[in-house]
């Protein structure tokens, strides 16, 4: 094969595009490392990261076909961000299915339609009884709204409402006897973190059900329901700030806990972010390590991954898989955990 060096004009404009998104991907690969709260509004390019993967992945199919060595810009950025792309797709899934399994859901339920954002009245208890078909041993619940009349079967449970008049919140359910738990009771918002501390199998295990500051992204409108790009972008911007204020408290709490742990829920944000990386530290993402696919946990047309489950390296992760049900704008996401 030999390579054409000359460009016409509609190539070297294209080439000019192609510079544009190679330079904003690499950019995008630095935003783990730098807090929202002094780069909000460029931190909101790591929700676009599959987006600009995905271009330049494009550009690298287009050079190759017109036989021009200009695939090498796009070629190398890729190759750069591997690791990136281990967590947005995986090619081979790992599926070992144990009795002694720990089994564990995380969905954000959208308060099991109460707001009625689904005509569907009989949506609450078919959430329900989807999730009791799956039979997850711990159950953790974000947007929960706490019907009288719908019941989970687990003999352990801690729920915290977020308020004294509130009945949604965040909810954690599980077959293991739960010895303590609490809240870290984020102010000035309706998003929170919760804990509960389990007896897994002779060891006590914390498990935090996480939900941070909300989007508040709506798929089916222009500008995701803002006026315009600009004011969605500083909404984000705000929101990314929140956020990273919201992780600085987890992690301030979780470091003092020397026990085994689970972290799981809505992020409301991608993997790709300072969010995603200050949470995880040094713990195993189940969808790396056992899914396969985009791993999609948000109802919108691009893969958007904002839902997570990671373990310490207590754990080894068995089995991975997010549901395709259309309960929530969120997908349960399901995962089997072995004790090393």
């Amino acid at each position: 094969m030999t390579l054409k060096k000359k460009l016409s004009i509609g190539e070297k404009i294209l080439y000019t595009v192609n510079l544009f998104f190679a330079l904003v991907l690499l950019i995008s690969y630095g935003l783990p490392y730098l807090s929202p709260e002094k780069i909000a509004r460029l931190a909101t390019l790591s929700l676009l990261f599959p987006i600009l993967y995905s271009i330049n992945i494009l550009f690298v199919i287009v050079w190759i076909i017109k036989l021009k060595r200009q695939f090498i810009l796009s070629f190398l950025i890729l190759i750069v961000g591997y690791n990136h792309f281990n967590a947005l797709f995986r090619i081979s899934s790992k599926e070992i299915l144990k009795n002694d399994d720990i089994k564990i859901m995380s969905y954000n339920v959208k308060t099991l339609n109460y707001y009625k954002w689904n005509e569907d009245d009989s949506l609450a208890i078919k959430t329900v009884n989807f999730i009791h078909s799956k039979s997850p041993e711990i159950l953790l619940l974000q947007e929960f709204y706490n019907y009288e009349n719908l019941h989970f079967d687990y003999p352990f449970n801690y729920v915290k409402m977020k308020s004294k008049t509130h009945k949604f919140g965040l909810a954690i359910f599980s077959k293991y006897p739960i010895v303590n738990s609490g809240s870290l009771d984020f102010k000035n918002s309706a998003n929170n973190i919760i804990y509960a501390d389990m007896i897994i199998k002779n060891d006590t295990v914390r498990v935090y059900n996480i939900h941070l500051e909300s989007l508040k992204l709506n798929p089916k409108k222009e500008n995701f329901g803002e006026a315009d790009s600009k004011k969605l972008l500083g909404r984000l911007a705000q929101t990314f700030k929140k956020q990273a204020e919201q992780v600085t408290q987890f992690y301030q709490h979780e470091k003092k806990w020397k026990g085994k742990t689970i972290v799981s829920g809505d992020f409301n944000n991608t993997a790709f972010s300072w969010v995603y990386k200050t949470i995880k530290g040094d713990k195993t993402d189940a969808f790396v390590t056992a899914g396969k696919g985009f791993g999609k946990t948000f109802d919108h047309v691009f893969p958007i991954r904002i839902d997570f489950i990671l373990t310490d390296s207590f754990f080894e992760t068995n089995y991975y898989t997010s549901y395709n049900v259309k309960f929530s704008d969120h997908y349960p996401i399901f995962a089997r955990l072995q004790k090393k």
